[in-house]
């Protein structure tokens, strides 16, 4: 009886997708040029990923770049011809010599310059953790805790050791590109339109129903366009907690003290930084939205330390492939999107193409 639900079911999936000319993704490796993807609930299980990794690697097995796949031709030329409308160029990267302590007990930025000739030739050189600053975590750097499994199945050995590889590497992005429609919910200020104190350098949470209201604030329905909202499949997601605009609002001392605040892992960590709360609506909402990628301006992109038993580091880069950034300046940007009261905008970005092991 339920296989006989089954075929009914997929085969009105069929007939609503001739009479509104939809394609829907229902089989696994998902094809990119789909314009309907299933919820995080209905997600069909590739035969791939071993038990206890749930609605993960949907791209096939050999994929390396996650939703970056959602990156089409067709999705990047309609964002270009749709977004693209004064020419403003607006840089969302801080400088690399900020923070100048970076938190969790990274390597700060290092710039020499090396003379070739006297007041002829000069060099520069750099020294640098890529986590340190304005960054895009790769699928590398976090894995889905209860198996230790990383992005389709990339384990430790594929990323240092004698068998190390390039595995899932962050320079098979950077091979592919990253460009498209960039949508911005600007949290901060609306927390400050509406009076609602919230500490960039502490563990607040924004939940869904919060960012809702944000949306709702600039004219945005954050649900995705199969559910009647404004979110296009393969936009990238950029939520502005403030970080930026209260890192530079401190001195110096007071901001290199925070930064230097105890790490260690739970929920004591000293390290504590305002971002997206863990919560099921959260997480459904970021899945079922089918962001190409996810980016904000706190070092952590989610609350940290996290409230729950799992981090969204895990769901975001372990299991669905989405690239997560963290530490865009993103305060001009703000200034210029709510000066236009526009809220998309054609984003690029040009991730290190560095294929080494180590990455």
């Amino acid at each position: 009886m339920a296989d006989r639900r089954s075929t009914a079911q997929y085969r009105l999936g069929q007939v609503k997708d001739f009479l509104s000319m939809n394609r829907t993704a229902t089989t696994i490796p998902f094809d990119p040029d789909c314009t309907k993807f299933p919820k995080r609930k209905d997600v069909p299980q590739p035969s791939y990923a071993p038990p206890g990794v749930e609605t993960a690697w949907v791209w096939g097995e050999p994929d390396m770049i996650g939703r970056l796949n959602l990156l089409t031709p067709t999705r990047v030329k309609a964002a270009a011809s749709n977004e693209i409308k004064t020419g403003e160029i607006v840089p969302i990267n801080l400088p690399l010599n900020h923070p100048e302590t970076p938190g969790f007990a990274r390597e700060s930025f290092e710039h020499n310059i090396k003379t070739l000739a006297e007041n002829i030739a000069y060099d520069d050189t750099y020294k640098l953790n890529t986590q340190s600053g304005t960054q895009w975590d790769g699928f590398r750097h976090f894995a889905w805790v209860p198996t230790g499994s990383f992005y389709n199945n990339t384990q430790g050995s594929d990323i240092s050791g004698p068998n190390a590889n390039h595995k899932c590497s962050i320079h098979h992005w950077s091979n592919h590109g990253i460009a498209g429609r960039g949508i911005l919910l600007d949290y901060r200020s609306y927390c400050e339109k509406k009076g609602l104190a919230f500490n960039s350098y502490e563990a607040d949470r924004i939940s869904y129903t919060e960012l809702e209201a944000c949306g709702r604030d600039q004219g945005i329905d954050i649900r995705p366009v199969s559910e009647g909202g404004d979110i296009q499949v393969g936009d990238l997601l950029f939520i502005r907690s403030g970080f930026i605009k209260t890192y530079f609002s401190k001195s110096a001392e007071e901001r290199n003290k925070l930064a230097l605040r105890p790490h260690q892992l739970g929920p004591d960590d000293g390290q504590r930084y305002a971002g997206v709360k863990q919560e099921d609506a959260m997480i459904d909402w970021l899945h079922d939205c089918y962001f190409a990628a996810v980016a904000g301006d706190s070092p952590t992109f989610e609350a940290w330390p996290t409230n729950q038993s799992y981090h969204l580091h895990e769901y975001l880069l372990a299991l669905w492939g989405c690239p997560l950034g963290e530490m865009l300046d993103l305060e001009r940007l703000s200034q210029i999107c709510s000066e236009k009261n526009r809220w998309t905008f054609f984003v690029t970005s040009s991730p290190a193409n560095v294929p080494v092991d180590r990455l």
